[in-house]
């Protein structure tokens, strides 16, 4: 894990302190106003540029563009550490790492070259697939070819972090209803980005409504092939993981603070203070425990990931591996554990605390609201069902939406 003198483990990798260390003193700055933030609604428009400034978006992008070039087990660490200061951060930046992952594991041509260079030099990509009717990877959107271009119509709902970004990568269907996806710039005419999100937790994470009414697009905005990457929905969940196991280790850290702190005594304690009583340190242990284990699984799934990407990179079959189904069989197994263990952990800490700690002074209750919100996102309950087909038959799970893979060895085009 991270941070080893707080007890949360040690990073993924040697040099991980060196990588970390670059960006801890803004995870305490994005920290220190969290709970205003939270309580004012206040999207965080300045601390999504001091992370963009700072490298934060250019974390998996090649050296040679201008990225750091880290790997996913220390990519997942950092978003730990993130989460830990604000987890709507971490999931404004989910997209565009997930286009990150896109451009990693495309043909090596010159539309792959140009998007790393925008994303080595800080550009920053949003959230456009989801709709709200129809079921999950089917579009009413369309993007149909003109002329000298393209023409894009249509709306989006859960278009996270699309509202901080200067592109929303974005699913449709062209003329013949055929999967088609494109960069649509956040800035041209006929796009409205609405921040009209109302959920109880995330509520900066800018979820909300994108409109598009004839866009134009113009052929670099098309991507040669809407297929994605071969581990893409294990990614896309692992990033809530991560904000998982940090709003946990935020929800311990918090209560061992006002523990500390605590002055009142009940009348049956067992101890001088709060300090000193050891069913109060018990529950404190009942926090901290949760959060150190999500932050482990968290890790130990970033590595199945990164077989994945490696295995596909150096160019196997997909038909001829089992790795990508065993990465997400890895997450899918990870999904009630981590999401248990948070949820309870940020219940249960108020017992260490009695009624002040509902005081909203305190934002104790903001852990507990993000971590519901985030557990919604993919529901749950499915993910035990396929954990258990695949251990008595080896089923493998089904692919949800287009999940064309995607390979550095693909020619041709989706593209109508």
């Amino acid at each position: 894990m991270t941070r080893i003198d707080e007890g949360w483990g040690r990073g993924p990798s040697l040099r991980y302190e060196k990588i970390a260390g670059r960006f801890r003193p803004l995870f305490k700055r994005i920290g220190e106003r969290a709970i205003e933030r939270d309580q004012e609604r206040r999207l965080p428009f300045e601390e999504v540029r001091w992370l963009r400034e700072a490298g934060f978006g250019a974390l998996r992008i090649p050296a040679a563009y201008g990225g750091a070039e880290i790997t996913l087990p220390e990519l997942f660490a950092l978003l730990i550490e993130l989460s830990a200061a604000d987890p709507n951060i971490t999931n404004i930046f989910r997209s565009h790492q997930g286009f990150t992952e896109d451009l990693l594991n495309a043909p090596k041509d010159g539309w792959r070259d140009e998007w790393l260079g925008r994303l080595g030099r800080g550009e920053m990509v949003g959230s456009g697939f989801s709709e709200l009717t129809g079921n999950v990877g089917d579009y009413a959107t369309t993007i149909v070819r003109e002329a000298e271009g393209y023409r894009l119509n249509g709306a989006k709902f859960y278009t996270t972090g699309s509202i901080y970004a200067d592109w929303i990568n974005l699913g449709a269907v062209d003329g013949s209803s055929a999967p088609i996806a494109a960069l649509v710039p956040t800035s041209a005419p006929g796009v409205e980005i609405l921040d009209d999100w109302d959920g109880f937790g995330q509520a900066m994470s800018g979820s909300g409504t994108a409109r598009f009414d004839n866009v134009r697009l113009e052929p670099l905005h098309i991507k040669p092939n809407a297929a994605r990457f071969p581990y893409t929905q294990a990614f896309f969940q692992l990033v809530h993981f991560a904000s998982l196991a940090g709003i946990g280790r935020a929800a311990a850290t918090e209560l061992a603070r006002h523990v500390g702190a605590r002055a009142r005594l009940y009348p049956r304690g067992n101890g001088e203070a709060s300090a000193q009583d050891p069913q109060v340190l018990e529950v404190v242990g009942r926090v901290k425990g949760p959060a150190y284990a999500a932050g482990a699984i968290v890790l130990n799934v970033a590595e199945a990931l990164q077989r994945s990407y490696e295995t596909n990179v150096s160019g196997v079959d997909p038909d001829e591996t089992d790795v990508h189904h065993i990465a997400d069989i890895e997450t899918s197994q990870s999904v009630t554990v981590i999401s248990k263990l948070i949820l309870e952990a940020t219940t249960v800490l108020f017992d260490a605390l009695g009624a002040s700690a509902a005081k909203r002074a305190t934002a104790l209750d903001r852990h507990w609201r993000n971590a519901r919100t985030i557990t919604s996102h993919n529901p749950r309950i499915y993910h035990d069902r396929v954990v258990g087909e695949f251990a008595v038959s080896g089923k493998r799970p089904a692919p949800v939406g287009n999940r064309k893979i995607i390979t550095p060895f693909d020619r041709g085009s989706e593209v109508a």
